[in-house]
């Protein structure tokens, strides 16, 4: 288990490396000049000069990727002269001196995605955090409603294989999966938000928390979670129906199944008992997927619904040009994805014992 975890871990790392790597150099060629874009309308030379260096715009791309990488590793090197690992941010965090000499200091720190661009001294972790929990909540309040209404629609599909009910059940999957998110954001919002507000008590935007109108303090709002979620989670809803409909009609064929069957065993108890828990396992991967791709797909029903997650903050970054915070969420979301391929691999084994960790 410890050499199967330690593996998993070390192609994590590869994973996180390759895609920091990528999205450093292609934001980097990007046309435009964040330092004339931080100062706005009140560039000068003098002014331009200075963001240059403290940013390090003014040096070599591959010397700004190295001190990229220095300042998002846990551990870091501090060069006590100017050079590739001369950190710019060593006063933006606290950290631990592991070693140190008359030139160099390695130590131990938190990661750091360094501050926003356009938000003055705000660093980008400190973004992440305020608007991450609201992604959460709408993933898993999605991933909840795909899961349990997709596993009841599986369910019976399976069961009335190739009558109305199935191909019912199929057309409306088929047609989930073919509705892209920003499109079914749009008419939901329109349906429901707009038209029918009169009957559904919702609204076309909204967040979790808002602001009373006297100004009297913050208030949940949960009814702002049902549109969002309910169009969040249409696609994989439509893929838990398909995965478990087939998975379990898969299962039924099987000679064990037919075993069950001959010992008289009743039909409720053969298929809850038996073929459910076994048809259950290539969901795992499905359902775990999918939150992982909640996340980072987030992005149109966010902003169409005016959802403050991390979705929309990527479509605000952008418009900004806010380089290290874009950077600093796709690389938060590639650990999401990594995180979660490492707990699905676990949870299989304990689900399926067939499966052995080597």
């Amino acid at each position: 288990m410890f050499i199967f975890l330690i593996q998993k871990i070390f192609y994590g790392i590869l994973v996180l490396f390759g895609v920091t790597t990528v999205i450093f150099f292609l934001f980097n060629i990007l046309p435009g000049d964040p330092a004339r874009m931080m100062l706005d309308q009140r560039e000068d030379a003098k002014q331009l000069k200075v963001i240059k260096a403290k940013y390090a715009f003014d040096r070599p791309v591959f010397e700004q990727y190295l001190l990229y990488l220095n300042d998002i590793s846990p551990i870091s090197i501090h060069s006590k002269k100017d050079g590739a690992f001369s950190s710019l941010n060593k006063n933006k965090y606290s950290y631990i001196a592991l070693f140190s000499n008359l030139n160099y200091s390695i130590v131990l720190k938190k990661p750091y995605l360094r501050d926003s661009f356009i938000r003055k001294d705000t660093p980008v972790l400190s973004i992440i955090n305020d608007t991450f929990k609201n992604t959460f909540i709408l993933a898993i309040s999605s991933l909840s409603i795909a899961t349990i209404i997709g596993l009841l629609f599986g369910i019976l599909s399976a069961l009335y294989k190739n009558t109305f009910v199935d191909r019912f059940i199929l057309f409306l999957s088929v047609l989930g999966m073919s509705i892209p998110s920003f499109f079914a954001a749009i008419i939901i919002a329109w349906i429901f938000g707009f038209l029918l507000t009169s009957y559904t008590g919702l609204s076309m935007t909204g967040n979790l928390f808002e602001v009373d109108d006297y100004g009297d303090g913050v208030y949940l709002k949960l009814q702002n979670l049902i549109l969002p979620s309910i169009t969040l989670g249409i696609r994989p809803l439509s893929i838990v129906v398909q995965f478990c409909r087939n998975s379990l009609i898969e299962v039924l064929s099987m000679d064990y199944i037919r075993t069950a069957y001959a010992k008289g065993l009743h039909r409720k108890s053969v298929i809850f008992k038996h073929a459910i828990r076994n048809a259950f396992n290539p969901l795992i991967t499905v359902i775990s997927g999918w939150l992982a791709s909640l996340f980072a797909g987030s992005v149109f029903v966010e902003y169409v619904f005016g959802w403050n997650g991390i979705g929309k903050e990527i479509v605000d970054s952008l418009n900004n040009m806010d380089l290290p915070v874009i950077m600093g969420i796709v690389l938060f979301i590639a650990l999401i994805f990594v995180t979660i391929n490492i707990l699905v691999d676990i949870i299989y084994t304990w689900i399926d014992p067939r499966i052995k960790i080597k």
